[in-house]
Formats: structure tokens, C-alpha cells, sequence
């Protein structure tokens, strides 16, 4: 099920045996299990009928036997085990690997089902059991998964793209009666980064402070949030664009008097992929602004901005642009560099990539 499906179940009141919530995005974990925190039971209920455990204090054994417990004076016991990826050998069959690492060969793995593996195949039906297994993802061949699979809702919290992070933030402020300027929705998201959790943290300064049907735009991000308008990675990578030499030289200058707000080792990453988009059009046959944005996968708005900044800039110059990216990046976390402020190393990077 999607994380959509799952909230809109939540919502009506319908509620599954067994969620086992995993994956590398914690925020769509911790809103699901929260929500069940807080709605599944009411205020009287909790006091015998909820209980909230953590993975470093608990094992598989005893998760059994509180989800194999009656419920008092209520139709349903609540069990959420948190950060359940600290618990050793929760996942039969041995170590607990992601799909994404070498597993061992499967010969002689899940001979023998564990007694977690057997609460699985037949559920309490008056336990809401959520197992909150973040930043990590079962290996699909493993009979414990597919037990889950048949019996239970599995959820995996997948991270989002950097691309997908200004369409999820303009979504999440629609559905609160709200929408966001282009700019603003970049901002955001060159600021705050994937994080989820912190991008709802400051989402919410907005909300409280202005009002609904309101269009959020860069003003309202800087009076709320504390991003300036005018010096943050969005405008930086702009005026590199446009080869706007003292711009771009302003904005480096006010990022090494604020290495704390601006740090280089987020910057780079953001100009990174800022030229390899420039890269990638000089790759594209078609440049229509229709194909950029497909391409490239920006919002429509930025289009032009990007087909005038890879006219500024050669295929030749870009590789080497890219190549200086690495080596500052390097330097920024001290490799052969003992001794120079990080904020002088992003105004070099600016001088070399505009000179």
C-alpha cells in the first residue's frame, strides 16, 4: 500500500493487524505510526491498551508476547515498536540485511520459523502491531517477508529525489490551503535539502504565520524562515548562469561571513547538480523547452533560465566546472588542505568557475 492508501484507512477507522513500516525516509514512518499513536484509541483506552516500545529495549520474543495480549475494555491494543532495526535477529533467517547488499546464499535460510515469523502467519485481530524498521528494507526472497507480505501491510519509505522535493513541498502546502511561487518552492528546497522532517519543521512557521489561501512566495520565506531572498544557493547558481561576475561574487562574500548558515559542503553539492543539468542540455538534441524540463525534470518556470546558462557555458568549460566541484569538495573536508577557511575556498571555486 501507498502512504496515501494507508493515512485514508487511518482516517476511516480502519485498522490492519500488522504494519511493518521500513525504509530510508523516516518521516513517512513516523507520521504513520504517530498517527496511530494518536488516533487508534481514546484517551481512557491508552492507560491499559497502548503500549510504545524501543527497539534497544525489547526483542522479537517480547514483541510477541505484548501483541499476543487481550485487550481491556477496549476492541483493540495498540503495540508500536520505534526504531525496531536496533533489535539483533528481528528478521529470521540471520543478519538483518537490505535488498540492496550482497545477502548470503538462501540454502539454509528460514528452515525454521521463528516465533515472530509464526505471530505474523496468524495475527491477534484485536493487536495493532507497527514495527517501525527505518533506514533499512527486508530482502524480498525471505519467507519472513513474504509471510508479511501475504498477511500484513508493508510499507517501504522510500527518499525522495532532489527533484521530487519542490513538487512534494508545494503538494503538502495544497492541501493545506496554500500554494508557493516557483522560487520559493526552489528555495526551500536548496535550503533545507531532503530532510522531511526538518522541511515540515520550518513548512509549519509558514502555516501558523500566514494566512490560508495565502501564495507563499520569497518574502515570506525570509521573514518566517530566515532564508534571505537575496543571498542563498537558488541566486548563487543563478548569477553563475548569467555569468553575473559581481552578483555571484557578492553572494560568495556574504556565504563566507555566514559559514554556519552557508556551509560549503552544501553549496557544492547544490552547484554540482546545477552544472551537471548544464552538461545534460548540451547532450540533448532536442532543446525545446519542452524537452529541458522533461529532461532535466524542473519546473517548467526555470526552463529558459537553464538553456541561457548552458549558452554561457561551454561543454569543455562545464567538465572542468564539474572537475573543480570535486576537488573543493575534497579540499572542504580537508584533503589536501590544511589550513584555508572554507569560505575563501567557495569564493576560489566562484573566481575559478566564472574566470
Amino acid at each position: 500500500m501507498t502512504y496515501d492508501q494507508i493515512i485514508t484507512e487511518l482516517k476511516n477507522k480502519i485498522y490492519r493487524p500488522v504494519y511493518f513500516l521500513m525504509g530510508a525516509e523516516p518521516y513517512f514512518i513516523d507520521v504513520i505510526s504517530d498517527y496511530i499513536i494518536d488516533n487508534a484509541l481514546t484517551a481512557d483506552e491508552k492507560e491499559f491498551n497502548q503500549a510504545v516500545l524501543y527497539g534497544k529495549d525489547v526483542d522479537a520474543a517480547t514483541i510477541v508476547d505484548y501483541a499476543k495480549r487481550f485487550p481491556m475494555m477496549s476492541n483493540y491494543q495498540v503495540v508500536v515498536i520505534k526504531e525496531a532495526q536496533e533489535i539483533r535477529n528481528l528478521i529470521p533467517g540471520g543478519s538483518d540485511k537490505d535488498d540492496d547488499e550482497e545477502t548470503p546464499k538462501l540454502k539454509n535460510i528460514d528452515t525454521k520459523k521463528t516465533p515472530l515469523e509464526l505471530y505474523i502467519e496468524n495475527p491477534a485481530p484485536t493487536t495493532i502491531l507497527v514495527i517501525c524498521y527505518k533506514y533499512k528494507k527486508l530482502d524480498k526472497r525471505r519467507a519472513f517477508y513474504k509471510a508479511l507480505d501475504k498477511k500484513c501491510i508493508v510499507f517501504e519509505s522510500a527518499k525522495l529525489y532532489d527533484n521530487q522535493i519542490p513538487v512534494w513541498i508545494n503538494q503538502y502546502l495544497r492541501k493545506r490551503g496554500y500554494t508557493l511561487t516557483p522560487i520559493a518552492a526552489q528555495l526551500l528546497n536548496d535550503y533545507l535539502g531532503n530532510d522531511l522532517s526538518r522541511i515540515v519543521n520550518e513548512l509549519s512557521k509558514l502555516v501558523i504565520n500566514i494566512p490560508a489561501g495565502t501564495q507563499i512566495n520569497e518574502e515570506h520565506i525570509e521573514q518566517n524562515i530566515g532564508i534571505s531572498k537575496d543571498y542563498n544557493p537558488f541566486e548563487l547558481q543563478n548569477a553563475l548562469g548569467k555569468r553575473d561576475i559581481y552578483k555571484a561574487n557578492q553572494i560568495a562574500i556574504h556565504f563566507a561571513l555566514n559559514p554556519k548558515e552557508y556551509p560549503i559542503i552544501k553549496t557544492i553539492p547544490i552547484l554540482f547538480s546545477y552544472f551537471s543539468k548544464l552538461i545534460l542540455i548540451h547532450c540533448q538534441a532536442d532543446k525545446s523547452k519542452d524537452a529541458i524540463v522533461r529532461a532535466l525534470g524542473v519546473n517548467p518556470h526555470f526552463a529558459s533560465e537553464y538553456l541561457e546558462a548552458a549558452r554561457n557555458y561551454s561543454v569543455d568549460k562545464l567538465y572542468k566546472i564539474v572537475g573543480l566541484m570535486r576537488e573543493y569538495d575534497g579540499k572542504s573536508k580537508g584533503i589536501e588542505n590544511d589550513s584555508t577557511p572554507q569560505g575563501e575556498l567557495l569564493r576560489e571555486l566562484i573566481f575559478k568557475i566564472l574566470h
